[in-house]
């Protein structure tokens, strides 16, 4: 494509260079730069693109997109603007010439639940007999296809990427995780959302948004632009109700808004609940009518993931019985209260709760399904909020019979300290600590320290009764941990079925 064309509908402060030339692809790494293509410099928390101009030119950059006018006496194409994050997300859009059309964008945003409310629409999404892709936490997916994901939502130039291969693919309904940071940092900038997700909110990531005011702020962002082109009646605001925040998020939206919860003047809601080992059964109640469900789906949080996901496949058009129908086929959600198959049929539950909200609702919903002991084994990752370590390690203590404090991701951080932090919270909660792991050492409820995450797996594992209840929190579906500076290989599934003798 032409650098002209290119910027077409982008303010331009200053350009140097022939603005004719073509360009063959876009980059914001300097090591993804190919001869014939535009660097884009952004500046991040940790590192400045303007930084690495040489690298880009060196290999092959024959455009600069740049915020501060430095490289005067190079031949590439200088392009100076003001804010060449936004910028990117524009060239993106124009480069893989806007993939979105044609296509129906479902947002969802939200602390907890994002991951599982996408595979229940999906699950709907393909019993109604379109074609869905889902770009979240776990992979990015469409049409048998599975890519990687290295980050809940992709910057700007790799989501529009992969919009236009699944748009290429066929994919008529994309259901997509947005996490507060791409909404703070313009990732889904120009993109069209049709209809837009609320879960909830509660306390995570303020290492990076510092307050729990600016963390609401970011995740509105996805309603405050529903409809910003003055469609506003041809988007839907699908919003938890029973949340907190439900009203103030309401306000800030021009869409048409369903509300989903427990009480009864949703919009959508459950009645009769009834959970088991084996999933749940409720009756759906909306605005469209009423109908059975059945999900295999545990937890009694999991409801309203499911409401969720059933609110905007309404607001899709989608039949109630269709809805249902993609509610029971659904089988489960990768290291979401995922029930771990082993030889001895012990209860061995993997969840992905890393903040004290999600803990306590995981905890709960598996307490609820637990004759015995619940024995729980959890950390915290390094170099992130460091304020949840407390409130986590209280609320295993209040609520568990065994609490593990072990490592999750330490990152570069000491694992030892950041075990402390956690124990400040167990020690709160009147929890014991225990120094040993025998029959005299276990005689009533404690909570053991033990760094080694494999080790204090397999500890507690060995240490579970038939009755009892073993719960691994934090990593989820992840396979590996962070350590330093280095990924290795690691999965809490497989380490705890090894572990079942």
């Amino acid at each position: 494509m032409q650098l002209v064309k290119l910027l077409d509908g982008i303010a331009v402060k200053d350009f140097r260079g022939n603005s004719e030339i073509e360009i063959r692809g876009l980059a914001y790494d300097s090591r993804s730069v190919k001869p014939g293509y535009l660097f884009v410099a952004l500046k991040g928390q940790a590192e400045d693109g303007h930084d690495f101009i040489k690298d880009a030119l060196k290999n092959g950059a024959v455009a600069l997109v740049l915020e501060q006018s430095r490289w005067t006496d190079t031949k590439a194409a200088i392009v100076q603007v003001s804010n060449s994050r936004e910028v990117l997300s524009m060239l993106a859009v124009n480069f893989y010439n806007r993939p979105f059309n044609g296509m129906t964008l479902i947002g969802i945003t939200g602390t907890n639940g994002k991951t599982t409310s996408s595979y229940v629409l999906e699950s709907i999404l393909s019993a109604a007999g379109v074609v869905p892709g889902v770009i979240g936490t776990i992979n990015y997916r469409f049409s048998g296809q599975t890519l990687e994901a290295p980050v809940t939502t992709p910057e700007s130039l790799d989501l529009m990427s992969i919009l236009r291969k699944m748009a290429d693919g066929g994919v008529t309904d994309v259901v997509m995780e947005v996490s507060s940071h791409a909404l703070h940092l313009g990732r889904v900038r120009g993109c069209p959302f049709h209809v837009g997700v609320f879960t909830n909110i509660s306390r995570d990531h303020l290492d990076y948004h510092n307050s729990m005011e600016a963390y609401f702020e970011a995740k509105s962002l996805l309603f405050r632009g529903l409809g910003e082109k003055g469609d506003h009646h041809l988007t839907w605001a699908v919003i938890n109700a029973d949340d907190p925040k439900a009203e103030e998020l309401i306000r800030l939206t021009e869409a048409n808004v369903v509300t989903y919860g427990l009480k009864k003047d949703r919009d959508v809601r459950a009645e009769g609940v009834q959970l088991t080992r084996n999933g749940m059964t409720a009756r759906l109640v909306t605005t469209e009518g009423k109908i059975n469900i059945h999900s295999s789906l545990i937890g009694d949080f999991n409801i309203y993931n499911i409401l969720a996901a059933s609110a905007a496949a309404l607001c899709l058009g989608i039949d109630l019985k269709v809805v249902a129908s993609g509610i029971a086929r659904l089988k489960g959600v990768p290291g979401r209260l995922e029930l771990v198959k082993n030889r001895q049929s012990l209860a061995i539950v993997v969840d992905y709760a890393h903040t004290p909200d999600a803990l306590l609702k995981a905890i709960s919903s598996v307490k609820s399904l637990t004759k015995g002991r619940l024995i729980t084994v959890f950390g915290c990752g390094g170099d992130r909020d460091k304020g949840k370590r407390r409130e986590m390690g209280r609320v295993a203590g209040e609520h568990s019979d065994l609490a593990f404090v072990t490592s999750d991701n330490p990152r570069t951080e000491d694992p030892a300290a950041i075990a402390a932090q956690i124990e400040e919270g167990v020690h709160e909660s009147g929890l014991k600590k225990i120094e040993g792991t025998s029959d005299e050492d276990l005689t009533g409820p404690g909570y053991i320290i033990e760094l080694d995450r494999g080790k204090a797996i397999r500890s507690a594992i060995e240490l579970a009764h038939k009755s009892d209840l073993v719960l691994i929190a934090g990593k989820g579906h992840e396979n590996y941990q962070v350590i330093g500076k280095e990924k290795r290989h690691f999965d809490d599934r497989e380490v705890a079925s090894e572990a079942v003798r």
